[in-house]
């Protein structure tokens, strides 16, 4: 059963929140009925929990309706590098959750099924330095180095926890920083929003096809707010700006039914532009409304990574 971001947000910490979406991402990869041997899956064996997840073969799954696990592939150990965006944009959520929490559960889940692999994992929280840490360029708030011990997680998922929006966005030169830390070749899932308070993404996104030029894999996980994608307020508003540095909070008050149809024309673009862009530079990209399962969300993607590999 899909874990509803209600039930979700009354778990309690985040290492709780991001072991339970693990434990129904691997549920819905698991099916009881057992199916007989059959000569064309001869290099293929029935899909069993611990199994790893990168080894289920989609293709025979879309033939047969059932999960297996190739025998003969035998790969070298991924190294992940997670992006989450700390920006102030990411803090928007009226529901049960924030963008950024969103972001953190998804983040954590994929850190917890990685890890579970053999695979390293590194951590970047894009943002700010913080003043009272280390050393870090512009744009890198926290990092911490591949690794995948139970302590490395523990301590991913702590950094994760701890993680508050603010500020500007200031993902470019984070990612720049982050694919030199990589060296070789690496997998890159970045969680963001890619909202920019001056309204010019293009710096992110030249990142992210920076990124993929060198070789590396990319995967771009958009989280929104179903709010900001549908804009269903009636009442006259004042919508401030998230991400004013430490100058005074601006901000407009606006009659949504006036706007209404002029911002969801403008979302559209700015949506299609990111897809467009990020198509062009081969980075995969998915949606995440901040309202969906994240298991589901997450499962989603695992078989989309599978049938394009």
């Amino acid at each position: 059963m899909s874990l509803d971001p209600a039930l979700l947000a009354r778990l309690g910490t985040l290492q709780v929140r991001a072991r339970a979406v693990v434990e129904g991402v691997l549920a819905g990869l698991h099916r009881s009925p057992h199916h007989g041997q059959s000569v064309e899956f001869a290099e293929h064996k029935e899909y069993a929990p611990g199994d790893e997840i990168k080894h289920i073969d989609w293709r025979a799954y879309a033939k047969s309706d059932r999960y297996t696990v190739k025998r003969f592939e035998m790969e070298s150990n991924l190294r992940a590098v997670l992006v989450v965006d700390g920006s102030g944009s990411m803090g928007f959520g009226r529901g049960v959750m924030t963008k950024l929490d969103y972001a953190k559960i998804c983040a954590g889940a994929l850190a917890v099924l990685l890890a579970r692999q053999g695979d390293q994992v590194a951590l970047m929280i894009a943002g700010a330095p913080d003043p009272r840490g280390e050393k870090l360029p512009a744009g890198v708030r926290s990092f911490l180095p591949f690794g995948s011990s139970n302590a490395h997680v523990q301590e991913l998922l702590r950094q994760l926890d701890e993680t508050k929006s603010e500020g500007a966005t200031l993902l470019a030169p984070a990612l720049d920083f982050a694919a030199e830390k990589a060296g070789r070749r690496a997998l890159f899932i970045v969680l963001s929003d890619f909202l920019d308070a001056a309204g010019d993404e293009k710096a992110s996104l030249a990142a992210l096809a920076r990124i993929r030029s060198r070789r590396h894999d990319v995967l771009a996980l958009q989280t929104m707010d179903r709010e900001e994608l549908e804009f269903p307020f009636d009442d006259p508003t004042r919508f401030l700006s998230m991400e004013a540095d430490d100058g005074p909070v601006t901000g407009i008050d606006a009659q949504p039914r006036q706007i209404r149809d002029s911002y969801l024309e403008e979302l559209a673009r700015f949506l299609a532009k990111v897809k467009s862009e990020l198509g062009r530079a081969d980075v995969e990209q998915q949606l995440f409304p901040t309202d969906a399962p994240p298991d589901r969300a997450l499962l989603t993607l695992l078989r989309r990574r599978e049938r394009s590999s």
